[in-house]
């Protein structure tokens, strides 16, 4: 499992990034060191990790820091494809035990103005994640993938894809996926969430086939409490990522092939009791 790197992708409102705390925590606690890094435009994987919200809001993304793009990238016409950014990857990421938090900010698109430079910054941010650090490297990403690219796809071991039980969510997925192979990411998996009853977990298996589920995460009314009704986050059991990290124990198990323990194991038995869910 050492310097294995996730990509974790899923349409808007599925719990991707409820799914991706829920994994770096629990690796975190098996004692890997994991550099969490957040490219979705949205920038909330530090809140669901329970990052201090005064620390989160002096976190720029890398790719807003024109100054620091244009040290690294050059100031002119021309500018350098491949500069050292692994200096930058510790320096301006936060850090709380075994997690580095490190916020990416989104691909810039055309229009008026060329982003060639902070696209090519951003690039060379990703294949530093992906193909040079040996920590283990996880990435809450936007449904589009817009930071992969055939170069850094192919450090991505594992693309996981979350879905919940809706058409719209199942269709989205497969673009995806597709989006991820054809940059050769060769292994994608799919995380259903949000499942309440065995008629919905049944939709989820007949739309997937054999090895391509690498689990089920039942709906949680004490995470979607911590999510909707609190300011910070915190449910009665932790942050939102702890408790994810609680109903995702078994997935991760799967990722590491080792057992990963903690304190809400017999959480994820009761959640699956109440909603009649056998564990995965």
């Amino acid at each position: 499992m050492s310097g294995m790197k996730i990509a974790v992708s899923g349409k808007g409102g599925v719990g991707k990034t409820t799914v991706a705390a829920g994994i770096i925590l629990g690796l975190a606690e098996s004692g890997r060191p994991v550099f969490a890094v957040d490219a979705d435009p949205d920038a909330n994987l530090g809140f669901a990790l329970g990052f201090p919200e005064d620390e989160l809001a002096r976190l720029r993304p890398m790719v807003e820091m024109d100054d620091l793009v244009r040290e690294k990238m050059g100031d002119g016409a021309l500018f350098r494809i491949n500069p050292r950014v692994d200096d930058i990857l510790d320096a301006f990421s936060l850090e709380s035990g075994n997690i580095r938090l490190l916020r990416m900010g989104g691909v810039k698109q055309a229009g008026t103005a060329c982003y060639c430079r902070e696209n090519a910054f951003l690039e060379r941010l990703m294949g530093a994640l992906l193909i040079e650090r040996d920590e283990v490297v996880v990435l809450d990403m936007s449904a589009g993938i817009e930071h992969l690219t055939r170069g850094t796809a192919r450090g991505v071991d594992v693309m996981l894809v979350v879905v919940e039980p809706s058409q719209a969510s199942l269709r989205t997925a497969r673009v995806t996926e597709t989006l991820a192979r054809d940059l050769g990411v060769a292994d994608v998996r799919f995380i259903a969430n949000k499942v309440r009853n065995h008629e919905e977990r049944a939709v989820l298996e007949a739309h997937f086939g054999a090895g391509e589920l690498l689990g089920f995460v039942p709906f949680s009314d004490e995470l979607w409490d911590a999510a909707m009704f609190t300011s910070d986050g915190r449910g009665t059991s932790g942050t939102i990522g702890t408790i994810a990290r609680s109903l995702l124990a078994n997935i991760c198990t799967r990722l590491v092939g080792k057992e990963v323990v903690g304190p809400h194991e017999g959480g994820i038995r009761e959640a699956r009791e109440v909603r009649g869910l056998p564990a995965v």
